[in-house]
């Protein structure tokens, strides 16, 4: 991915604006779009990942829909897999699970191949493969307190992860999404895990209590740090949050930026949760294409969205930051 120019991304179909990830596959203006899944209820232990076994056509399509919106880089529906969550909630077979989460890479080259072929633009379509928080697995919204570390080894995090990154990883996934993770301790983990694929590269997202701490109470100034301990990092930084947050991260991350690595950002829509109502739009809250020209301005490479954001975010992304393309 290549270098986004500056004139001057739980519930929800998800996308990102991405630039560079290995500067050799576009050129220096392109702008990268992608997304993960379809919308299920929060309820669901397995959330879209039980749509793979469910109706995996469904997710083919989905992804395709976010192709033609400008989409470049698919997300696999993989958020909340795991090769134990099949096992408990399907019942099935330890093979047939992983099977599943290799089915997510499938269903996701299968949609760019058919969105190459009747494209007439012709370019290389990214697979990223989400690996969500061991606190997905818990479905006890733990990946937004991050409590499970105080209990658990680096050892006993890396054997949990290392099932659904072998999986995505003999699929031929591209890169993998590790997001919305919310401590500094299952960061380390999942970055020495890493060291296990040495061609595989990943980004690496945390979920947050605001704009100065993760979810599990660690500063993001020393959190961004365990950049340094991987080569394979291509970006580093937040997701599912207020977009509020995102400028006051940057701000602090920048303060301890580690080598050449990339800040990656994807908040929430804006929208906030009211039990009574269901999702709400607060008047107060701008657009993300609008957010977006001025997290870029702080150094952000990697822009986009996450929980509750839509195809047609995609396109008002790319009309703001590519309207030359977005005309086409």
């Amino acid at each position: 991915f290549t270098e986004l120019p500056y004139n001057g991304r739980r519930e929800g179909i998800r996308w990102w604006i991405i630039n560079r990830i290995r500067g050799s596959w576009f050129s220096n203006t392109d702008v990268i779009l992608f997304h993960l899944g379809p919308n299920l209820s929060l309820g669901d232990p397995l959330w879209s990942a039980r749509i793979l076994h469910t109706n995996p056509q469904a997710i083919k399509d989905i992804h395709l829909r976010f192709l033609q919106s400008g989409a470049e880089v698919i997300t696999t529906a993989t958020y909340q897999a795991s090769v134990e969550g099949f096992r408990r909630h399907l019942g099935l077979q330890t093979e047939e699970a992983a099977g599943l989460l290799q089915l997510g890479v499938k269903l996701a080259k299968e949609a760019a191949a058919e969105f190459s072929f009747l494209s007439s633009e012709k370019k290389r379509i990214l697979i990223a493969g989400s690996v969500g928080p061991y606190g997905a697995f818990l479905h006890d919204a733990s990946e937004y307190t991050g409590h499970y570390v105080d209990t658990m080894s680096l050892e006993e995090l890396k054997a949990w992860h290392r099932q659904q990154i072998q999986c995505l990883e003999s699929a031929d996934i591209d890169l993998i999404a590790m997001e919305t993770i919310p401590s500094q301790k299952e960061a380390e983990a999942l970055v020495e895990l890493l060291r296990e694929f040495p061609n595989t590269k990943a980004w690496l997202s945390y979920s947050c209590q605001d704009e100065h701490y993760t979810s599990h109470g660690e500063k993001f100034e020393e959190a961004v740090k365990v950049a340094t301990k991987s080569e394979q990092l291509v970006a580093l930084g937040l997701n599912c949050c207020s977009p509020n947050v995102v400028s006051p991260f940057l701000t602090s991350a920048n303060k301890n930026r580690c080598r050449d690595i990339e800040w990656i950002v994807y908040p929430n829509s804006g929208e906030v949760w009211d039990t009574h109502a269901g999702w709400k739009r607060r008047n107060i809250e701008r657009p993300l294409a609008v957010w977006a020209l001025e997290w870029i301005h702080l150094g952000a490479k990697w822009i986009g969205g996450c929980c509750r954001t839509t195809p047609s975010d995609i396109a008002d992304l790319q009309q703001m930051l590519r309207p030359k393309q977005a005309a086409n």
